[in-house]
């Protein structure tokens, strides 16, 4: 028994020696283009995240009340991630059958619109038209993931990975700085805008100007350079036109009906429930759910409980200082995962390095009374901002789970050809888990009420941090095992 388990570890072994011998090189000529999807992506929650709460009190939908601000930051969190959720699956399916490209075209002009429209907005309801409408026609986050799947195989995409974070390391630097020093731009640079009755009037809109730019600048890109990574059956315009005219048998079209319908039905076998909801699938859109659940409501925490008054529970933060500390962050994070994560993963594999990034989920909640206690004690003395640090240094830990769970995902999906559905399906529930993460911030508001143990929503989040916990025990501990099983 001994000797065949020495042996089993020994073809383990060179298997893995194999694949990283053998590994595929990247496709660059497209994957540049992926890149600068995630930093345009990135760019527009970056931007925001540094002045929503200030600007939540500008348009005085609170009254005054400095303790509402989370509530009404949570919900305008949600009428994005509410009407993404509701159309991710539509649009990872509508992929797979038409192509990532056309998708990816109408998010990226979605994104451009809206952050214009919203910096336009003057009301709490112009900004929630705003973002719903961008959350309604942005598929963009899980078809980006499935272009990444259908250009790389099994050992580039590691790689591929360990470059994400060098796009979202800029627009983390970037995003922050444009949010925090160009909102309110007339206020803050008085002496070059401060004649501008235009921006006093609308003081977010030269702020939410710079990724607007940036998606539209990048939907010419995409149009001229970016090549389809999947085969469709049938052209878009010509399966649209079949579409429209289906009840029309007479005319005749450049595409035969045949091929239509056989073009649809065989994408359509491809990506039915029946067929994409299996036990693997579900085992990672659950451990993707809980992980989202944690990531987004910590991420939403932060910028909340550096804009609070200390006495409130915060530590009372500007947000050029707020956007000081996201850019230093995001910078520091990016540098370590590209020049680790493909080393970890060959060395750990990806299972280990998804324990461990949980594992800091714990102590990153513990820190955040702690950073507290020592503002109220010492004001923002060394001691706190090392705490903050240690702090940001854990949530690099913890943002490593994000590429590991991509490789389950590819991983358990059925075939190559289900890769988009099967990403809709884990979207789909980390999409459900972002409506959810915002009500956790807010849960920080109700806390530090008169009266309230203001431990409440560090208990909350304890909870949530052991749910991810126990929902990855179920994952392999190498996910090429589930697809040697297939």
């Amino acid at each position: 028994m001994i000797p065949r388990q020495d042996h089993e570890e020994t073809s383990l072994l060179l298997q893995q020696e194999q694949l990283i011998a053998a590994k595929t090189p990247l496709p660059w000529d497209q994957f540049w283009i992926i890149l600068v999807l995630h930093f345009s992506q990135s760019l527009v929650f970056k931007t925001l995240a540094p002045f929503i709460p200030q600007l939540i009190k500008d348009i005085g939908v609170t009254n005054g009340d400095e303790q509402q601000v989370g509530y009404f930051v949570s919900f305008l969190d949600l009428s994005y991630y509410v009407p993404q959720t509701l159309v991710v699956l539509y649009w990872s399916r509508l992929s797979d059958r038409i192509g990532r490209k056309p998708v990816i075209l109408t998010a990226s002009f979605a994104i451009a619109t809206t952050m214009t429209s919203f910096g336009l907005s003057r009301t709490f309801r112009g900004l929630l038209v705003s973002r719903v409408i961008c959350g309604a026609f942005n598929g963009e986050n899980g078809v980006i993931k499935s272009m990444m799947m259908d250009i790389t195989d099994a050992t580039s995409l590691p790689k591929a990975y360990g470059y994400v974070p060098l796009p979202s390391m800029l627009a983390a630097i970037i995003g922050p700085l444009v949010g925090g020093s160009l909102s309110r731009p007339a206020d803050r640079f008085p002496e070059i805008f401060g004649q501008s009755e235009f921006l006093k009037t609308y003081p977010y809109l030269l702020a939410c100007a710079v990724p607007a730019l940036c998606s539209a600048i990048l939907w010419l890109v995409m149009y001229f350079r970016l090549k389809e990574s999947v085969s469709t059956k049938a052209p878009f315009l010509e399966m649209m036109k079949q579409w429209l005219s289906r009840r029309s048998y007479t005319k005749q079209s450049a595409l035969s009906r045949d091929t239509i319908i056989s073009s649809l039905e065989a994408n359509t076998e491809e990506v039915s429930s029946s067929a994409i909801l299996t036990p693997k699938v579900l085992t990672v859109a659950a451990s993707s759910g809980t992980l989202t659940l944690f990531l987004v409501a910590i991420n939403k925490l932060l910028p909340l409980f550096y804009a609070t008054s200390i006495e409130f529970g915060g530590v009372s933060l500007d947000p050029p200082r707020i956007g000081v500390i996201f850019a230093t962050a995001g910078f520091a994070s990016g540098i370590f995962q590209f020049l680790f994560y493909a080393r970890l993963h060959d060395r750990l594999g990806a299972h280990v390095i998804y324990m461990a990034g949980l594992g800091s989920s714990i102590p990153i909640i513990l820190l955040f009374p702690v950073i507290n206690a020592l503002a109220r004690a010492h004001g923002m003395s060394f001691a706190t901002w090392l705490a903050i640090g240690v702090q940001h240094v854990l949530i690099i830990i913890l943002d490593m789970c994000a590429p590991c769970i991509a490789l389950f995902t590819r991983a358990a999906a059925p075939n190559r050809a289900s890769i988009g559905a099967t990403n809709g399906v884990v979207q789909l529930v980390s999409g459900a888990a972002r409506i959810i993460a915002p009500v956790c911030a807010a849960g920080f508001s109700y806390s530090m009420q008169e009266g309230r143990d203001a431990w409440l929503a560090y208990y909350f989040y304890m909870g949530l941090a052991f749910l991810a916990i126990g929902t990855s025990l179920a994952l392999p501990h190498d996910p090429s095992l589930w697809e040697e099983r297939d």
